[in-house]
């Protein structure tokens, strides 16, 4: 794999902070709910940045880099998707006004790129230090991808949050515009507006512990593994408000990110056979003659699991939609 001059490395990381700062200021000087053509035109911005961008890393650099970019970017803005799920039920339970879910939104993505900026440092050390945590990893990732097949209701993770938050500081039931702090009857109290951060916060560290031991699978370049992160949460909140109205509709999409999960899961623990042999275990040898999984197959592996899983899912919509027409009523 080429090399990746520093030089490169920080001009992108400034660039495309500078974007994302930009982003938000747009957002505060200006709350409101986007339209669907808005959305869509910021949307097809940052996906065409993020392919640009892996044109310039294949001119830096070489095409395997790019390949490992671009995979690590779809894989990342896969499981991103699933963020939006929670996103919206965290909005509604809440109760955001539309106007000001952008800036919630936004300080959501400003948390998750935190959150995975320090796992990403602190995986790249245990990496360089300890290679068998490959197998800790991909034994994680099959457990999550289990999780996911799973519907679960997290309400009650949401309400001992708010109960938490409720006993250690005062909170009022009202929103007082997008402020965090309001006065009722000359007393200073928080508004629901710091539940919602505090809850999408830690959202957003859960989701890193299963997104960043996922992309080490594909690269284990701090710079391309932090980029693919970026370029995944940029349009996150414009694709929030673009597929808000179709993800009841999208039934089946956590078995794709679930498959996906498993895929790379086995791929770490292929990956953690060749590079921490455990040559104890009987027959261990054996297992040394599985080849790596390449890139090219992650890649399909990715788009294939979220095509299906989103046709599917619009098929089986499109037919209980029909039942329902068509069921007499009572």
């Amino acid at each position: 794999m080429g090399e990746i001059s520093i030089t490169f490395e920080v001009i992108a990381l400034v660039v495309l902070t500078a974007i994302l700062i930009l982003d938000l200021l747009l957002v505060l000087k200006r709350p409101h709910e986007p339209s669907m053509k808005e959305a869509s035109l910021w949307i097809g911005f940052y996906v065409s940045l993020a392919l640009i961008f892996a044109v310039v890393l294949a001119i830096a650099s070489d095409g395997h880099t790019a390949s490992q970019f671009l995979t690590g970017w779809l894989l990342e803005y896969s499981l991103s998707v699933d963020n939006l799920f929670v996103f919206i039920v965290i909005m509604g339970k809440f109760a955001v006004p539309r106007k000001y879910q952008q800036e919630v939104l936004m300080v959501g993505i400003i948390i998750a790129l935190i959150a995975r900026a320090a796992f990403i440092l602190a995986g790249s050390v245990i990496i360089d230090q300890f290679a068998g945590v490959f197998y800790i990893f991909g034994l994680f990732l099959l457990y999550t991808a289990w999780k996911q097949t799973k519907e679960e209701d997290d309400d009650e993770g949401d309400s001992f949050i708010m109960r938490s938050v409720r006993k250690v500081l005062p909170v009022h039931n009202e929103y007082d515009g997008n402020r965090l702090r309001t006065t009722v009857d000359g007393k200073k109290l928080f508004t629901p507006m710091l539940l919602v951060f505090i809850t999408i916060g830690l959202t957003d560290v859960m989701f890193a512990l299963d997104s960043i031991p996922a992309i080490f699978a594909i690269t284990t370049n701090p710079f391309l593994v932090f980029t693919a992160n970026l370029f995944a949460l940029m349009g996150l909140r414009q694709l929030y408000f673009l597929l808000g109205g179709l993800m009841d509709r999208l039934k089946y999409l956590h078995y794709g990110i679930a498959a996906i999960l498993a895929f790379i899961g086995v791929k770490l623990i292929i990956h953690a056979i060749h590079e921490a042999p455990l040559h104890w275990l009987p027959g261990f040898d054996a297992l040394e003659r599985i080849p790596e999984v390449p890139i090219w197959l992650s890649l399909t592996v990715i788009v294939v699991s979220m095509g299906v899983a989103t046709i599917a899912s619009l098929i089986a919509s499109a037919r209980d939609t029909t039942i329902e027409e068509n069921t007499p009523q009572a």
